[in-house]
């Protein structure tokens, strides 16, 4: 551990000024420590935080088992190439794939197991002249040119074409308008189960499974991006489940080891061949360390029965919200899938972020006019209670000013 002197939040965001590219709007606040659902700034100040890490802090702040596996493992190996065989790999692939279905392959974050998922169809489709992939308006599926090429937001696509070739973009829910788009170079249909970025849009289970008929007629793979829905975010393993639809391929990341890198794209086993040797491949991806905290993750989601305590407490959340804001003007909609809370107004979200942390509570505004919450997990009843205070008091406030 450095035992240099501990920077306060204005120095440490003048270091950010004088060496740290700015591509992010950051907060003016450096964060020095989180346990749970908790985060502590520098200056000691304590924040809720309903979105620990975008999604990924699925257990919260340093879940006691990851660190364990974490300390435990980095004095055993850390890294070593994919040419060699090791033991953390093969169990967190047994554990995943024995709760869907296939072969996994493993990277660090969401883009590239998108990648390797376009990869793949491509790869399949190719001895027959295929290429095209579908995907969704306001679906995100990540910022390399791959990932952002399928996704379907032309606010990600400013000054950065021309995009890779062979995506087409189709609305949600519109069955006939997949169809239209199909033709004879189409290997792949791509879409999240729940979109997240795109303001937490649920697909009526009809429109999956007509997806799902859509490829078994066309020889296509139906790809799920499952990087924010996977690991127990909406109550079930993977967002899949909740309606009963079988993809071809998932795609893995945000939550699942708890906080540490890890991507993962899981495929069933026919078609697992198709990414040979030589055609993909991730330095880092499955390493020893990120495995290890992978299987810690999922080991405690099922260990303190967090399935359905997400489903109990969305339950609860969907029930204090509708009952909250049910005379509040300003509120369209409110989309709830296990802990993914998705609450549209009629007037911009973004006020929302600031009022929420001046009362020490986190929030995120997504597609200008959703307050979106992604709380960890096991986030606790009374712990949930006091942000839910927050957020329906910070939409009074605003209801009252709009």
């Amino acid at each position: 551990m450095s035992t240099a002197t501990p920077l306060d939040s204005r120095s440490t965001i003048e270091l950010f000024d004088d060496y740290v590219i700015p591509n992010y709007r950051r907060y003016p606040v450096s964060l020095v420590r989180g346990e749970g659902s908790r985060v502590w700034d520098a200056e000691g100040r304590e924040y809720l935080d309903l979105f620990p890490g975008w999604g990924c802090n699925i257990l919260g702040y340093s879940p006691p088992a990851v660190v364990k596996a974490i300390q435990e493992q980095a004095a055993e190996l850390i890294h070593v190439p994919n040419t060699w065989y090791v033991e953390q790999q093969g169990r967190f692939a047994e554990f995943l794939c024995t709760r869907s279905f296939g072969k996994a392959f493993f990277c660090n974050s969401g883009a590239e197991a998108n990648e390797a998922a376009l990869k793949l169809a491509r790869l399949h489709g190719s001895a027959n002249g295929k290429f095209r992939t579908i995907t969704f308006e306001k679906g995100f599926h990540g910022r390399t040119f791959g990932a952002l090429s399928a996704t379907a937001q032309p606010k990600y696509h400013e000054g950065l074409g021309p995009l890779m070739a062979g995506f087409r973009y189709a609305a949600l829910n519109n069955l006939d308008g997949v169809a239209n788009l199909i033709d004879d170079e189409t290997c792949a249909i791509m879409i999240e189960p729940v979109q997240g970025e795109g303001g937490v849009q649920i697909p009526d289970p009809e429109f999956l499974q007509g997806l799902r008929n859509l490829c078994d007629e066309n020889e296509m793979l139906l790809i799920f991006d499952e990087v924010q829905t996977g690991m127990g975010r909406t109550g079930e393993w993977f967002g899949y489940q909740h309606s009963g639809v079988q993809p071809d391929v998932i795609t893995l990341a945000k939550g699942l080891a708890g906080g540490v890198a890890c991507g993962a794209m899981i495929t069933k086993s026919e078609y697992a061949g198709d990414l040979r040797p030589g055609m993909h491949a991730s330095t880092f991806g499955g390493n020893s360390l990120a495995m290890a905290a992978g299987l810690a993750t999922g080991e405690t989601i099922e260990r303190e029965g967090l399935l359905q305590y997400v489903k109990d407490n969305a339950a609860y959340v969907r029930e204090r919200l509708e009952a909250a804001t049910e005379s509040l003007s300003i509120v369209n909609d409110l989309r709830i899938c296990g802990m993914m809370i998705g609450i549209e107004l009629s007037i911009p979200s973004t006020p929302a972020v600031a009022k929420a942390m001046e009362r020490g509570v986190l929030v995120n505004s997504t597609q200008d006019t959703v307050v979106r919450l992604l709380p960890a997990i096991n986030i606790t009843r009374e712990e949930l209670d006091q942000g839910l205070d927050v957020v329906i008091e910070v939409l009074k406030e605003m209801a009252d000013e709009a």
